[in-house]
């Protein structure tokens, strides 16, 4: 089996509502869609996106750039292949938008190898659970009112959610207490409230602030502080009793050492595209088992479903719909859980009616 072509589309997706958070606003993601083709006909998807649609060209630049070490391999020498090309962007650094690149074809191989073998990745993998809990992350806004607040979260429990998360960076630290406090009210004491800053606060900030909502029963306080001050996460985690989590802003293997090494998080948060791909990302949770940390997975809900049944220290994934129309097949929660996708590979399709309605050209 050889790997014939490789494809990339450029897609731009509308969102519900807006995605307001300390640090971002945005209507609409932009994906780079990655298809790998084999001579016998298989296919490996998979994408990559950008909050600001214009860096499009430079993400499907960077996946151009890097199929010389693809094109006319085995793909079951993924291994092979993401050392080939973690070598090729050595002059470029090995963070950002190359990473990214690899990211891209690295989880499009995985799915074409789970497809080869017939078997869902989280099995071919070593599967540890058929199904694991997913948290809410489609909305909570900063922007949205308490009253906002209130009935999107009771929206998301009549959906199945046992889990919600609420961002909070309000100027006025009040304002997020109060937040914290309607949700709870609202939601009572069965439904788990997780809390994300986004970077907002410094740390004597976020430590008041986790003082003030830990009477709520707060799963996490994820990124309360810039994600590279890990001195800053680490004192926070020592002066807080509701545990930190972070980690999707870092980089390989290697970044995910770094915050471990500084004992800065509770739960560690590997994001798929700044990870490496899924290779990488085995290699991170297989890190964090040996300092006893679990594991939260950000965004790309299904393709990170095969790390969440395969890896013993992953708690949970993050779930955001702003993908599913990528799919034909659709994710379904079952008392707060997602169900592992049973098809091989990933589980998931690309969906070819609403990629071409959605085209960027």
């Amino acid at each position: 089996m050889k790997i014939a072509n490789i494809r990339t589309l450029k897609v731009e997706i509308p969102l519900d509502k807006p995605m307001i958070t300390a640090i971002h606003r945005t209507d609409t993601v932009g994906c780079v869609l990655i298809s790998i083709e084999t001579e016998c006909g298989l296919v490996g998807e998979n994408y990559i996106f950008a909050l600001n649609k214009a860096r499009l060209d430079v993400f499907e630049g960077m996946i151009k750039s890097l199929t010389p070490h693809v094109i006319g391999q085995n793909p079951l020498y993924v291994e092979r292949i993401w050392e080939n090309m973690w070598a090729d962007i050595n002059p470029v650094g090995h963070k950002g938008i190359a990473v990214s690149a690899i990211s891209a074809i690295d989880t499009a191989l995985w799915d074409l190898i789970g497809k080869k073998a017939q078997l869902p990745l989280y099995q071919l993998f070593g599967a540890c659970r058929d199904s694991v809990k997913a948290y809410a992350s489609s909305g909570l806004w900063l922007s949205s009112s308490i009253d906002e607040l209130v009935d999107e979260a009771q929206d998301f429990v009549r959906q199945g959610f046992r889990s919600v998360k609420l961002r909070l960076g309000k100027e006025n630290p009040a304002e997020d207490v109060a937040r914290v406090a309607a949700l709870r009210e609202a939601l009572g004491d069965d439904i788990e409230i997780l809390t994300d800053a986004n970077q907002a606060l410094t740390p004597r900030q976020a430590i008041r602030l986790a003082g003030q909502i830990e009477k709520y029963n707060i799963g996490w306080f994820e990124e309360p502080v810039s994600a590279n001050d890990l001195v800053g996460h680490a004192r926070i985690l020592r002066a807080s009793n509701i545990p930190v989590a972070s980690g999707e802003t870092d980089y390989t293997r290697f970044g995910m050492k770094n915050i471990l090494d500084a004992h800065a998080v509770d739960v560690l948060m590997p994001d798929l595209q700044r990870i490496g791909g899924l290779s990488e990302f085995r290699k991170s949770v297989a890190l964090a088992s040996a300092y006893h940390v679990p594991v939260s997975t950000h965004i790309f809900t299904e393709q990170s479903l095969s790390i969440a049944g395969s890896a013993a220290n992953c708690i949970s994934v993050e779930h955001v719909s702003w993908f599913s129309p990528l799919y034909q097949e659709k994710m379904v929660l079952v008392e707060g859980e997602i169900p592992m996708p049973q098809a091989p590979g990933l589980g998931f399709n690309f969906d070819y009616d609403f990629i071409d309605q959605h085209l960027m050209r």
